[in-house]
């Protein structure tokens, strides 16, 4: 920016012009400034450019309070789980799967009460009386019922439950209570129950059960 703005000046002056260098110098380093925040914005006005608190808003616009930013998450990750969401397969019975799957890492269980190859019929080969499943229902149209499990936690290192031998009181040389907040990016059950309400079809209810 400095030889930039130099290079403008007419040449009334001598090869040595230490005075008006640092003065060309000052008025560089404003320019220079002003114009590494042009360049931030307009980064910041695409997702796939977007950085720090930026990807947090579009988030918020997109998603609202339903996709937020986990525990030490990078930009390039979160900008991932947005892009996703954005072009996620929406309204549909194998959406409310594949995001429980990708939120849990467990597949839930569906029952749709006026889907045949839910419910089965009389003859059929899905159902009958004494096997195990559901009777149908032509009462209960644009309805469902989820049961959505929690995923399979691993635990938090040298924590353990009463009665374990490497935990509880008087027992271990780092024995303490624990809480859920010690568990980073845990997903809660409002993360669940928000999941299945971006996806799931307008105008249905879904009833759901969260299970370990």
């Amino acid at each position: 920016m400095f030889q930039r703005i130099k290079a403008l000046i007419p040449r009334w002056f001598s090869d040595s012009t230490p005075v008006l260098d640092a003065l060309l110098r000052g008025f560089a380093y404003a320019k220079s400034f002003v114009y590494g925040l042009i360049v931030y914005a307009t980064l910041q006005t695409r997702i796939k450019t977007a950085t720090d608190g930026w990807l947090d808003m579009i988030a918020a616009d997109f998603f609202g309070a339903a996709l937020l930013r986990q525990s030490n998450q990078s930009d390039a990750s979160f900008r991932n789980r947005i892009i996703i969401n954005l072009f996620r397969e929406r309204g549909t019975r194998a959406a409310i799967i594949k995001v429980l799957t990708d939120l849990t890492g467990r597949a839930p269980a569906i029952f749709e009460p006026q889907r045949p190859l839910d419910t089965g019929s009389y003859g059929g080969p899905l159902i009958g009386y004494g096997v195990a499943g559901g009777y149908g229902s032509m009462l209960l149209p644009f309805q469902a019922f989820v049961t959505a499990y929690r995923p399979t936690g691993t635990g938090i290192p040298n924590v353990a439950g009463y009665g374990i031998s490497t935990g509880g009181y008087s027992q271990g040389s780092q024995a303490e209570l624990a809480s859920m907040s010690m568990i980073q990016g845990a997903v809660t059950d409002a993360d669940i129950y928000a999941a299945i309400d971006s996806v799931k079809p307008v105008g249905t209810t879904i009833w759901t059960r969260i299970a370990n």
